[in-house]
């Protein structure tokens, strides 16, 4: 029997990536426009629902989060299909160390009490919803993650930046790994309870393990620098990505990982994509180990 996904945002990371992988597992993968479409009409006859809507640069989220969400509920509830959603750790506020699903949450800034109304919002509504919660985005095509837009951001002048300390532990989620998970979840749905939350553990490094990766790998000398904070400070009256950067700045100073337990007892034969490929992935062409330039511009991958 055919299965039907409906993504939603699929010009965005978790968009595409999603898109890839349930069409990789056999599914029909149908794209919502929003200037264009009707949500609840898009979505009838799909099973699973993948929300990958974000307002872009943090803009307007306290309307627009809101307004999202009440759309998609409407659409899963007159299509009956399940919701999946990329969740974060900003519901749980300043609170370092192992982050799972029991951890209470308690957000500190406006951000992580909206995605914590956001999610109430499924749970009370009584759509079936799966919340897979990681931690930092790395998306191989650098479409406006971490990566690209701050730790590697100056990688060809030979320099990454620390957001906090480089020696900090954080959590990583892979964009395509978190897609498979999710096509994986999807496919067990029915055997899920009515509103779930499961954590995804994606990997933990340090800035200095990245660090020690790219030099070796690429060959050349790299520089760990400061990220600007103070720039960001700066430029928080004037524009608006900065302030809302800054207000997250806590994350980064917090040292974290994603627990795994629940993860590994749902889905215990899923395979992670190996930490040094996720911590390679946000190379441009030039530089990646793997590949080489020709004087022409054409770029050749080694086998």
């Amino acid at each position: 029997m055919t299965k039907t996904v409906l993504i939603l945002g699929g010009s965005g990371k978790i968009g595409s990536h999603s898109a890839d992988a349930f069409w990789n597992a056999g599914w029909q993968v149908r794209h919502y426009d929003r200037k264009t479409g009707d949500m609840t009409q898009a979505a009838m006859g799909a099973d699973v629902i993948v929300n990958g809507l974000n307002p872009p640069a943090y803009h307007d989220w306290a309307r627009t989060i809101p307004a999202i969400t009440a759309q998609v509920i409407a659409a899963a509830k007159a299509s009956g299909a399940a919701v999946i959603l990329p969740g974060n750790i900003y519901n749980y506020g300043d609170r370092p160390g192992l982050l799972d699903e029991n951890t209470p949450q308690t957000a500190q800034t406006r951000k992580g009490q909206i995605r914590i109304e956001m999610e109430a919002a499924y749970r009370d509504a009584g759509v079936p919803t799966i919340v897979l919660r990681a931690g930092n985005f790395i998306d191989p095509l650098g479409n406006g993650d971490i990566m690209s837009m701050l730790i590697m951001r100056e990688i060809a002048k030979g320099r990454i930046a620390a957001p906090a300390d480089p020696d900090i532990l954080l959590a990583y989620a892979y964009v395509p790994d978190w897609a498979r998970a999710a096509v994986m979840l999807a496919d067990m749905r029915g055997e899920l309870a009515s509103f779930e939350d499961i954590p995804f553990p994606g990997h933990a490094f340090t800035i200095t393990d990245l660090h020690k990766v790219l030099e070796a790998r690429s060959g050349r000398k790299i520089k760990v620098g400061a990220f600007a904070w103070w720039l960001m400070r700066l430029l928080s009256p004037f524009w608006e990505l900065a302030r809302e950067m800054h207000e997250m700045r806590y994350l980064y100073h917090m040292p974290h990982q994603i627990g795994s337990a629940k993860f590994e007892r749902l889905l215990p034969g899923f395979h992670a994509t190996d930490l040094e490929t996720v911590m390679l992935s946000g190379l441009p062409a030039d530089i990646h180990p793997d590949k080489m330039m020709h004087p022409g511009g054409q770029t050749i991958i080694a086998e």
